[in-house]
């Protein structure tokens, strides 16, 4: 395996903790959009973001809403309003070692790119709370011409803008499948799920990944063994 040169890592459910903030902030903004409390209608909704958790948060809302592009952005607009509500109140922090995994991946000269489903101000927004500008080279969303997870886009996008020669020296690491997918179309040497988030062991087993770890604290060694 060629030396690695850059680390992609997912944020909520990789490197920063969730708790179901996530899926309570898909739920207030499906309920914002008329769905009914503990309806059918709601549990069918939920089972589709927890499959595709990872996704674009637009395209996730896309999918339930039919196609139909404004309502897909009025509850992506919800659906971020309540995040960042979690966000003000305390409830999103650093996973236990996410931080310290960071400084390591820094000090062994790996670029750090850290990507997400949500929207660029919601992404800027944790970055500032975490406070994690200098812990890491660049930030990623999904954007125009930058397609979400599970397309290889972010992943790509983050070897061209920090200048890494090949997707031979790219780990990427998440706790979905559709990080997992994104990084194997990517043709990443790593492609590695972490046992943090949404997905269990079995679950991300389905993306066929390089390694399945505990947390992402351990991708330091993986890198680099002692």
């Amino acid at each position: 395996m060629s030396e690695i040169k850059l680390a992609v890592l997912d944020m909520a459910g990789t490197t920063v903790r969730d708790d179901g903030v996530v899926e309570a902030a898909f739920v207030e903004a499906l309920l914002g959009m008329g769905i009914e409390d503990e309806s059918a209608e709601l549990a069918r909704h939920l089972e589709h973001v927890r499959v595709t958790m990872g996704q674009s948060k637009i395209e996730v809302f896309g999918a339930i809403f039919d196609g139909d592009e404004v309502r897909a952005v009025d509850a992506t607009r919800r659906f971020e309003v309540a995040f960042d509500a979690a966000i003000t109140r305390g409830e999103i922090e650093p996973l236990p070692g996410a931080e310290t995994a960071l400084s390591d991946l820094s000090a062994m000269g790996v670029l750090i790119c850290l990507t997400t489903g949500f929207s660029a101000e919601t992404r800027e927004r944790l970055m500032d709370v975490l406070g994690w500008r200098d812990l890491v080279d660049l930030s990623l969303s999904p954007e125009p011409g930058v397609r979400g997870r599970p397309h290889p886009d972010l992943v790509l996008s983050a070897l061209m803008r920090l200048e890494v020669e090949a997707v031979a020296e790219v780990a990427v690491v998440g706790d979905t499948v559709n990080d997992l997918i994104s990084g194997r179309r990517a043709g990443a040497a790593i492609v590695a799920g972490v046992l943090t988030g949404a997905h269990d062991r079995d679950q991300l087993g389905v993306a066929s990944p390089t390694h399945i770890l505990r947390s992402v604290a351990e991708l330091p060694r993986l890198i680099q063994p002692a």
